[in-house]
C-alpha cells in the first residue's frame, strides 16, 4: 500500500485495486514532493525510494513499463539521520542521495522571535478555515506563548491557537484564553531512558480510559443535539450551551461530520 501510495497502481493489481490510481511522485510531476518524517521509511521502501530518485522514473504496482517523472524532493525528519545509518535503520546511499542541501531548523524554542510571525499566519489560517473574523493575539496572550519552551515545537503552537481561538469570545485573544502545560521559559521536555513503572503504566492506562469514556459521552451529547435540532449546529450549540466556534471546534476533535 505504501508503494501504490508513492509510485501509483494499475488496476487489479491487488485485492482492492478497481481502477488505477495516481502516486505521489506523478501527482509531484514537474514539481516538488515533500516527504516528511522520512526516516521512518521501512528499509524495503528506501530501497525503491533511492531507485526512483536514480533513475528518475517510477514503475506503479502491477504496471510493466517505467514512467519518466521530474520531480524535486524535499525530506524533513526530527532524527539523527547519520546515527540512523551507523545503527543500520537507513540506507547509507539514499542518505546521501536526499541529503544534498541540509537545513537545519531549530526547535521553537531556540527561536522564540519566531512565535509572533507564527502565529499570526497559524490564526490567519484558522479564520479561513472556520469562516470566522480575523484574529488577533493580544500582548498577553503573546507573552504567553513567548514563555512555553514548546517540546512539541510549531504543532503544538497549533494545537493551542486553535483551542484558545475556540475559547475566546471576540476577535482577541488574551492569555487566559491560552491553555499552556506549567513547563516555563527554557525548560526542556523530560527523557528517561528507562521503562515505566508498573504504578505509571496503570495510571496511564486508567487515565486513557477515563479519556475515551469523557469522549464518549460527549460525542454522544452532541450526537442528541444535532438530532433534536435536525442537524442545525447553530442550534445544536444553542442547546449544549456552547458558541458555534466552540461546537465546530468539538465537531472537529471528535472526528464528527
Amino acid at each position: 500500500l505504501m508503494e501504490s501510495e508513492f509510485f501509483g497502481h494499475r488496476k487489479g493489481a491487488f485485492t482492492g485495486a478497481t481502477q488505477d490510481h495516481t502516486g505521489l511522485f506523478q501527482s509531484a510531476d514537474g514539481g516538488t514532493l515533500f516527504l516528511d518524517e522520512v526516516a521512518d521509511l521501512p528499509l524495503p521502501m528506501q530501497v525503491k525510494l533511492l531507485r526512483a530518485i536514480q533513475e528518475r522514473a517510477i514503475k506503479p504496482v502491477g504496471g510493466t513499463r517505467e514512467t519518466p517523472v521530474d520531480v524535486r524532493i524535499l525530506s524533513a525528519t526530527h532524527h539523527d539521520l547519520e546515527k540512523a545509518v551507523r545503527e543500520g535503520r537507513f540506507r547509507q546511499d539514499l542518505y546521501y542521495r536526499l541529503n544534498v542541501i541540509e537545513l537545519k531548523v531549530p526547535p521553537l524554542r531556540n527561536r522564540r522571535g519566531d512565535i509572533a510571525r507564527l502565529a499570526t499566519r497559524i490564526l490567519r489560517r484558522i479564520s479561513e478555515q472556520w469562516q470566522t473574523g480575523d484574529l488577533e493575539l493580544a500582548p498577553d496572550a503573546l507573552a504567553a506563548l513567548e514563555g512555553h519552551s514548546f517540546p512539541g515545537n510549531v504543532r503544538e503552537l497549533e494545537n493551542v491557537l486553535e483551542r484558545a481561538a475556540t475559547l475566546c469570545e471576540g476577535p482577541l485573544i488574551h492569555a487566559d484564553n491560552v491553555d499552556l502545560p506549567a513547563n516555563g521559559l527554557g525548560t526542556e521536555p523530560a527523557t528517561d531512558a528507562g521503562s515505566d513503572s508498573p504504578a505509571d503504566t496503570t495510571r496511564d492506562e486508567k487515565d486513557r480510559a477515563l479519556d475515551d469514556q469523557l469522549a464518549a459521552q460527549e460525542r454522544q451529547a452532541i450526537a442528541t443535539a444535532l438530532q433534536q435540532t435536525g442537524g442545525n449546529r447553530t442550534a445544536a450549540a444553542r442547546l449544549l450551551g456552547l458558541s458555534f466556534r466552540q461546537l465546530r471546534y468539538r465537531l472537529k476533535k471528535l472526528g464528527i461530520e
